[in-house]
This record gives structure tokens, sequence and C-alpha cells, in this order.
């Protein structure tokens, strides 16, 4: 990235030499950066984050079919900019369905049907979400999206660089990704757009830039860096995965030891580094704190929403109390974790636990053994 910071500083929608060599290098990236999907380059739509590209995949459909004949359909486990964006448009007059989801959060396909039988426009469902790791079929959700005659959009953030996605075989429409999820830069994301099924409408106008989809003079060093980080990816996921599945398990294994501890999500159909636990009688953020100081970062909920007051939708979603949902803790594993690493972990949680336990008003309190006189 650094070149693009300095020496070939171009606007790439500019002519001069400058602006070539900044276009050269933006359109290399969006060259690597498909071919990880098995995407035309010109489907690949650059946005400032994947918030954006979440908005512009909903709003831009909303839009282009006209608000009174849009309808979607969202699952109720969506990230927050998924969410929100759907909540947004039913402000405005679009019809919004929420999908349920089972106690492991996989949607449920019988009312997915029933949903699309109402003229459903898009549906939009995460591929790997980003709380409880679980991994939708994707496939099956698509095909039955088709058959109704339903794009299909699926937020593929926490997946994209970690699992392989062929947009052409599963089907996919429209598709979020973005860089920092994949060890690159943050600010910067894009949309898949198969321009064979989909047209979108703008969110931002200007001067063209992006297919008519996106004005704005590119972030030509973030969009390098974006590359850059999926060609590091083709040559690292598939191992990963593996190293990755082996802790994430070596760390289930180990912490559902702990008594009145449980595993939110599927125990199996789940990203390689996620791992989301519920312990009973104790606060989340409690947990954060004390094993923030022992050097464990972990996450309470979403990253994009951890300091909101509520409890996770994606926790009530799969069933859970408000108090289980409060309770729960995610751990993100990566490329510089080993074993080392989650036995760590394993020392120092179960005193940790312990510890908050023995102060939490929520903790069931020992019955007192009765003596004979």
């Amino acid at each position: 990235m650094q070149p693009y910071f300095t020496r070939f500083y171009g606007n790439a929608s500019s002519l001069s030499s400058f602006g070539v060599e900044a276009k050269q290098a933006l359109e290399q990236a969006r060259e690597t950066i498909a071919r990880l999907m098995g995407a035309k380059a010109t489907e690949l739509v650059f946005t400032g984050s994947a918030t954006e590209a979440n908005n512009l995949a909903l709003k831009g459909h909303a839009f282009k079919e006209g608000k009174s004949k849009c309808h979607i359909a969202i699952s109720e486990i969506e990230h927050s900019s998924i969410l929100n964006t759907a909540r947004w448009l039913e402000t405005q007059g679009v019809r919004v369905t929420f999908l349920p989801v089972d106690k492991y959060g996989l949607l449920k396909i019988a009312q997915l049907e029933e949903a699309l039988k109402k003229q459903v426009t898009l549906v939009s469902v995460v591929h790997g979400n980003n709380e409880i790791g679980s991994i939708q079929p994707i496939e099956i959700i698509t095909n039955i999206c088709h058959k109704y005659g339903a794009l299909f959009h699926t937020d593929a953030v926490q997946s994209f660089g970690k699992l392989p996605i062929d947009v052409n075989k599963m089907n996919i429409d429209l598709m979020t990704i973005n860089a920092h999820k994949m060890y690159g830069p943050k600010g910067v994301g894009a949309l898949y757009l198969n321009r064979d099924n989909a047209e979108l409408d703008p969110l931002i106008h200007g001067g063209g830039h992006e297919f008519g989809l996106r004005a704005g003079t590119q972030n030509v060093p973030g969009i390098v860096g974006f590359g850059k980080a999926v060609e590091l990816r083709r040559n690292e996921m598939q191992g990963e995965e593996h190293v990755l599945t082996k802790l994430r398990d070596a760390l289930i294994k180990g912490v559902l030891e702990l008594k009145d501890t449980y595993l939110n999500g599927h125990p199996s159909k789940r990203l390689p580094n996620n791992a989301n636990f519920r312990f009973s009688y104790i606060e989340g953020e409690a947990l954060v704190l004390d094993l923030d100081g022992a050097g464990i970062a972990t996450s309470s909920g979403s990253a994009c929403s951890s300091m909101a007051r509520e409890a996770s939708h994606v926790l009530l979603a799969i069933g859970l109390k408000q108090e289980e949902a409060r309770g729960s803790l995610r751990f993100s594993l990566g490329k510089y974790n080993n074993e080392e690493d989650i036995d760590y972990i394993l020392q120092v949680l179960p005193e940790i636990v312990k510890r908050l336990r023995s102060m939490s008003p929520l903790q069931p309190k020992a019955e007192t053994a009765q003596t004979s006189a």
C-alpha cells in the first residue's frame, strides 16, 4: 500500500500518467479479489466498508424495484447494518419480513418458503454469523429463492477469505465482503453484483465511479491492500482453516468442562475461528474486562455494537433468555494463535469464572447443611 500513499498518488479516474498508474493498481486488485470468489472483475463494486455495501444491496434494490413493489426478507440474526437498514426501509414503505432461525442460528427453511410465496423480491441471509459463527446452507437457500423469483444477497464478511466461496456454484446474486476481516486495511469493502440477474440504484451520486454505482474518488491504497490481503488468503486459507478448526474445537472442549457453561451456535457448522459460550450467573461484560486484564481479548457481542446496553438480538433470536444472552462471550481465533494460547485461556478462565460467580447475585445459594443435635 505504501507507494500508493506517496509515489503513485494519482486519482484513478484521471487521464494523466499518475491516474493511469493508480487505475492499473485498482483494477489489478479488483481482478484478484473477483478471482477468489469466481466472479468477473466487472461484477465487483468497491465501497468504503461492508456496512456501506450492505446498505447499497438493500436500499439499491428497493430504490430500483420501487418501494411499493419491493418486499425484502432478512434473517433475525443479521448484522446490524442489514437489520437497521431493513428497519429504515420499513419506515419508507418497503415491506420487510423477518425470517426465524432455530436454536443453532440456522434459517428455518419451511418459513423461508412460506415467506417467498408472498412475492419477496430480495432475501438477505448472513453466510457465517459474526457472533455465534453458525454457517448457513447457502446453496439450498439460493435455489429456493430463485425458484420463487427472488434475488439472494449474503453478508459474507466473516466467511470470505476463511472458507471457499464460489458465487456461481452457490448461485449468489449479491454478496458483501470487506478487507479487515482477512487482515487487510480498515475502511474498504466491496459488493459483488451478478449483473445478469440484479440491478441497483446508487446511494451516492456524483462522477459515476465504480460502474455508476458508487460515486467518489476511490481509496486506491486501501483497495491495493484489499487485493494483497486476498492474494495472501488464497495461499493460506485451506491450511489455516484446518489449524483454526483444531484450535477452536480444543477451546470448546476445554471451556465446556466448566460447570453451567454452554456453547452458542452450531457445534460443527460454524466458522473455523469462532467459539461463543454462555456462562450462567455471570455478566459477559465482566468476563470481557477480567480476561482483557489477563491479556485475552474477547467480546460480549458484535464488535459493531458492543457498547449497546441491550442484549444481543442474535442470542435472543436463537431462544436465549435475557440473562443468558448477557452472560455470553465470543472468542475469535486468528492466524497468529496457537496451542499455547488455548492452554493459557483454559488456565486463566476457570479462576475468573469462579471468582465472578462467587460475587454474583444470580448464583444460587448453596443449601446449608443440616446438622443433628
